[in-house]
């Protein structure tokens, strides 16, 4: 039975009392050294305030037994290391404004809390001073300031962390895993100070040790300089593949880049946010991210970026969370909504763009090494005959309100000139799915059911945000039989999914009778369209906002008027199609993140064939 904390004897009101300074230095270790990675995080931050432009970390057996930080800053005046040493003594502040801060660390609790867990040795010269100077501090005991041999900037040595508290030792996880902490601390800091050089070194194996990360202060403006160096840390992948964001409103910037829907990951760690320059993890970017990708990527992927918020520092509280990881907006709407429409704003810029990883990809594979031994050729069967073919094509929608109708397989006697576009023009059309273009400095492989759903999907968006969509009605309405769940979801939504041009009503029983269906579609198989409907909507997230919901449903119901895969298009379709994806926002990439189109430059197409 639980009967308080004065368990000796629970009669005796317990008296109120002073904590001496080491038991409240080793309380506020408990809270900013959390690990050898919060260490780093500190004294790196330290390093950046005092105007550092190379910063060297070293660091040996995941910061359990060593971590140096190293910096040519402005250094520390001999007569201010021990007060250094004191807790809330500090440089950065004067307490008169709390919600002013313009520096990173600024309780002044980093230093006396490492010194109250471990062997801490701080040596510093400061700028135009004659000589260095360190001191030193073991489980919070300091030792008298002595002079030192320096020539410039501060050194901060921290040796067997928790040794003052080997309990909580206990609670570190292995080498491996806290190093690969103190990479990632480094790596987001980095990305946040382009224009500062960052080596990160492991001592493990004693010696000079390992270098494991190093970049070279980067040149140029903010975005060059960025650019460079989230290629160096995020991969040249991301940098080719991303968009620069560049936004302002009511106080507040959005810097960095973004990438296309096309280049999206499992799950979201690669995503990295900063406000006024701190790594922080917010739930409110997070939500802003996804809501400006919903509209391009599949739920279960998610987009790598790189955002930098800049604001007021009186506009945003950075001291909600000890580590400092988490802020508190004043206004968080404006945050959020500045967000989603910098991100959707440079994604409609983007136009057709599509990543260029696929191609990589493709390449790859076509690459000798990576070819089959004693490859067997065969010839592809030529399509059955044209009654067939237009059997099958009065099943098919058609694409509409771009090209003519389709009549039959056409192969022009003289090419068409490649058209100075960016998709170039249409030569083929293979298994009856892939269009091939040549442009003119190589070719372009389209996906022709994956872009035209996303044209249709883009027409149907201008049509709801104008008038709603048009619908066309049956000449005979066509009866649905679903399962009750299903059946209650979708009579409930009927009223949103009339301003779709989808246009139904109960017929008794679990059936629905479909009257209308979007005119946009053209013929379509009613029942198909409904049932995808219907998942959908047992899809989606309740909390989701209309707008989204509504875009969900469009994007289902535009895969029922595309152009299906097996169709046989002629050339002139083919490159309607291809000047429509220019002409068309998002077109890069279909309804679900994916790409529909693959570029090849005609250097990397010589290069397979040894030509250059």
């Amino acid at each position: 039975m639980f009967c308080g904390m004065n368990t000796a004897n629970p009669n005796i009101r317990p008296r109120i009392r002073q904590l001496d300074d080491a038991a409240a230095n080793r309380i506020a270790a408990g809270e900013v050294v959390e690990r050898p990675a919060s260490a780093i995080k500190e004294l790196v931050e330290n390093a950046i305030d005092a105007d550092a432009k190379r910063i060297e970390i070293a660091y040996a057996d995941g910061g359990k037994t060593l971590m140096r930080v190293s910096d040519d800053g402005y250094g520390i005046a001999a007569d201010e290391l021990e007060l250094a040493l004191s807790r809330h003594a500090t440089s950065k502040i004067d307490g008169s404004d709390l919600m002013n801060i313009h520096t990173f660390g600024f309780r002044g609790e980093a230093l006396p809390s490492m010194g109250a867990v471990g062997r801490l040795t701080i040596t510093s010269r400061a700028q135009g001073a004659d000589g260095a100077a360190m001191i030193s501090v073991n489980g919070g005991r300091h030792e008298p300031v002595r002079p030192a041999a320096l020539s410039k900037g501060t050194v901060v040595e921290l040796r067997d962390l928790f040794h003052a508290t080997p309990a909580r030792l206990k609670f570190l996880r292995t080498d491996r895993a806290e190093a690969t902490a103190i990479i990632g601390v480094v790596k987001r800091l980095a990305m946040a100070e382009p224009h500062i050089g960052f080596t990160l070194r492991d001592l493990s194996g004693g010696g000079a040790g390992r270098v494991v990360f190093q970049v070279d202060p980067q040149t140029g403006d903010l975005f060059d300089a960025l650019h460079g160096r989230l290629a160096k840390i995020l991969g040249n992948d991301f940098a080719a593949n991303s968009l620069q964001i560049d936004a302002e409103r009511d106080g507040i910037s959005l810097t960095g880049y973004a990438s296309l829907p096309t280049y999206s990951r499992g799950s979201a760690v690669a995503q990295y946010m900063f406000v006024n320059g701190r790594p922080v993890k917010d739930k409110l970017f997070y939500g802003a991210i996804r809501g400006a990708y919903s509209d391009f990527l599949h739920r279960d992927r998610h987009p790598a970026l790189a955002l930098f918020l800049e604001c007021e520092p009186a506009l945003v509280d950075v001291n909600v969370h000890p580590a400092k990881s988490e802020v508190r907006f004043r206004e968080p709407g404006q945050a959020r909504g500045l967000i989603v429409s910098a991100l959707r704003h440079a994604l409609a810029n983007a136009g057709h763009r599509a990543s260029t990883t696929v191609a990589d990809a493709t390449l790859g594979a076509f690459r000798p090494e990576n070819r089959p031994a004693a490859p067997v050729y065969q010839m592809q069967p030529r399509p059955s005959g044209v009654s067939l073919q237009r059997a099958y094509e009065a099943q098919q929608p058609t694409f509409q309100e771009t090209a003519p109708s389709f009549s039959g397989r056409v192969e022009p006697e003289q090419p068409a000139p490649v058209a100075d576009q960016p998709l170039g023009a249409a030569r083929a059309q293979i298994h009856e799915n892939y269009i091939i273009a040549q442009t003119p400095d190589g070719m372009v492989i389209v996906d022709q059911h994956a872009a035209h759903e996303r044209l249709v999907y883009e027409k149907l968006k201008n049509q709801m945000a104008e008038n709603g969509v048009a619908s066309q009605a049956l000449l005979i309405p066509e009866i649905v039989d679903l399962p009750a769940e299903r059946h209650a979801q979708l009579l409930e939504a009927a009223p949103e999914l009339a301003k779709l041009g989808l246009v139904l009503e109960d017929f008794g029983g679990t059936a629905i009778c479909v009257r209308e269906t979007p005119a946009i579609l053209g013929q379509v198989n009613a029942a198909a369209m409904i049932r995808d409907v219907c998942d959908e909507l047992a899809d989606l997230d309740q909390t989701q906002t209309i707008k989204d919901r509504i875009e969900a449903i469009l994007s289902r119901v535009a895969c029922h008027g595309s152009i299906r895969s097996g169709r046989i298009m002629r050339a002139e379709e083919m490159n309607a199609l291809l000047r429509e994806m220019e002409a068309t926002p998002h077109s890069g990439q279909c309804n679900h993140g994916r790409p529909t189109y693959v570029e090849l430059k005609l250097t990397d197409i010589e290069r397979l064939f040894g030509r250059t």
